[in-house]
């Protein structure tokens, strides 16, 4: 299961962190965002010492939310050495998560 961070667990974990990040902005009303929460949670298992795997609830984390301006959900981001590398807005298939993480391990 992936990392649920806060706004006050956000620093500390993704932008000291020195593996991969990959952010999962959801909520729980979103449909989108139920459908590819399987597929976090695989590539959590799957990706456990190469990549850090979390999630961001949109509802109760307006800070993290705003700073990455999110607008749509599920977007999901990729961020290494504190910057972000690369996007995806809306639902996408495992095989294109799996293209973007292997492509900036």
């Amino acid at each position: 299961m992936a990392l649920q961070l806060t706004d006050e667990t956000f620093e500390s974990i993704v932008m000291q962190s020195d593996k991969l990040v990959v952010l999962d902005f959801w909520a729980q009303w979103c449909g989108p965002c139920r459908q590819i929460s399987p597929i976090i949670d695989e590539l959590t298992a799957e990706y456990e010492s190469k990549a850090l795997i979390a999630k961001v609830d949109v509802d109760s984390c307006a800070e993290i939310t705003s700073k990455y301006s999110i607008r749509n959900i599920p977007t999901v981001l990729f961020i290494k050495n504190g910057e972000m590398v690369d996007k995806l807005v809306g639902a996408q298939s495992k095989s294109k998560f799996v293209e973007i993480i292997e492509k900036h391990l």
